[in-house]
């Protein structure tokens, strides 16, 4: 391993955070990209015969399924962001041996999680599906549709873990890359696997499917050669593959609470679908196309987030306050004018942007109206995702679950049934999140203050 001091301990905070920064925000927001493209080119599938509005019915069916496949990512990157940031401290420890094991236990747990959900696609995909609908042709089209993209997950499960080894050394450039390429994969296959072009069968829905895990796989093989090819700070070795209790403790003592983070946003979506289920089947299918749409800015938000832990957490490591505070403060500045642009965007486009999906007049309607009352709460929102960026690499994992639940589940949920069952529901349901989204900023500036209080201190006795 080069001995030479990481980047990520001397250069300057504000460009670092732009240099690490940019290339993940690109390739998450063309993540994004894909999901939107996605679900347009599935809104525009023709009509089956006896099945009206197919389209839009299968639209509802990606919203059903999505849970899923957001627990799925939940655990990949709950576990990459466990690895990432105990990496990140042990290069700037410079503890070879310990980079090494951390590595290889991250790719061993990665491959159990998948197993677990290989066995869930055998027996619970239709109990799961059932709680939330009772349409028949929805019930068929999301059968399909997550039964193929959790059988194969394998790819997107190891993925988190080998995108967090390249950026754990600052190689975000090379997972950019990967996911770039895995996502336009995506998108080139999308209209042909879904309509049958250039000698394809037409798949419908469960073209999108096989689109989605074809471009999971490119992404995941390219993290590979590149981590094992160009990655030299991470030594690499098959007896590093075997569990040791206290690398998986390590792990998970920061990634347990990245877990829930994510997998929190999953609950909440699956109580949202049962909940607006109750107001109207155009209104769960209304925050399906707005999620897809709201994921293109909050995925920035993350972008940053994931530059903020890394960078942080290494400086943490070597002892550094200046330089924690410092990325303390630039990492909530660049967050928040992200997050301020993508409100002034779903303010100013939410009609362009409804419209390219082809929705029935009402469905659009209410896509509109979720657009423009539920990005009110993005600039709080910028708050809590870099506060939970902090929060991971000072390794308070308590404080960015209090603020997951608090945006994600105690206050959106509760306020969102509670205004399902008003005479204007369809139209009042949409203020539960910023709601959640603003309590929890107010949480979140408390916590951050006290827990990086009590760091510093710890980093004044070690000096």
């Amino acid at each position: 391993m080069n001995q030479s001091e990481n980047k990520m301990g001397t250069g300057k905070i504000s460009n670092l955070l732009m240099t690490m920064g940019l290339p993940i925000i690109l390739s998450m927001m063309l993540q994004a990209m894909y999901n939107i493209v996605d679900s347009m080119f599935v809104a525009r599938m023709p009509d089956v015969e006896g099945i009206p509005h197919t389209g839009e019915l299968a639209v509802n069916a990606l919203t059903l399924a999505f849970p899923v496949q957001m627990l799925i990512v939940a655990f990949s990157i709950g576990t990459g962001v466990g690895v990432g940031a105990m990496l990140s401290r042990l290069l700037g420890q410079k503890d070879r041996e310990g980079v090494a094991r951390t590595a290889g236990n991250g790719i061993t747990l990665s491959l159990i999680m998948y197993v677990i959900f290989f066995i869930f696609a055998l027996v619970g995909i239709d109990p799961y599906l059932k709680s939330q609908t009772s349409n028949a042709d929805i019930l068929q089209m999301a059968h399909t549709y997550l039964a193929i993209c959790t059988l194969l997950s394998v790819a997107n499960i190891v993925w988190g873990v080998y995108e967090k080894l390249l950026q754990s050394t600052g190689k975000t450039v090379l997972s950019t890359t990967a996911q770039i390429i895995g996502a336009l994969t995506n998108i080139v296959l999308d209209p042909i696997m879904i309509y049958g072009l250039f000698g394809c069968p037409r798949m419908n829905i469960a073209g999108a499917a096989y689109a989605t895990v074809i471009g999971q796989f490119v992404a995941t093989a390219l993290a590979m050669i590149f981590q094992y090819k160009l990655n030299k700070e991470i030594p690499a070795g098959w007896k590093y593959l075997k569990l040791d209790a206290h690398t998986v403790r390590g792990i998970y003592s920061i990634g347990v609470s990245a877990i829930v983070m994510q997998a929190l946003m999953s609950f909440m979506t699956y109580g949202v679908n049962i909940i607006f289920g109750r107001v109207s089947e155009s209104a769960v299918t209304a925050y399906g196309i707005f999620y897809k749409i709201q994921q293109f800015v909050f995925f920035a938000g993350f972008g940053l987030r994931d530059a903020i832990t890394p960078l942080i957490s290494y400086n943490y490591g070597r002892g550094s306050k200046k330089r924690v505070l410092e990325g303390e403060k630039w990492g909530l500045i660049d967050t928040i004018a992200v997050m301020v642009i993508g409100l002034l965007l779903l303010q100013l486009a939410a009609h362009p942007l409804a419209r390219i999906f082809g929705l029935t007049e009402q469905t659009e309607d209410l896509c509109v109206l979720a657009m423009r009352i539920i990005s009110l709460g993005f600039i709080p929102a910028g708050i809590n995702i870099a506060s939970q960026g902090v929060f991971q690499a000072l390794e308070s994992g308590n404080s960015s679950l209090i603020i997951s639940l608090l945006r994600l589940l105690v206050i959106p949920l509760p306020l969102a049934y509670l205004l399902s069952g008003t005479a204007d529901a369809i139209h009042v349901i949409w203020w539960a999140f910023p709601a959640g989204e603003l309590t929890a900023a107010i949480v979140a500036v408390i916590l951050l203050v006290v827990v990086t209080g009590k760091r510093m201190k710890m980093l004044e006795g070690r000096a």
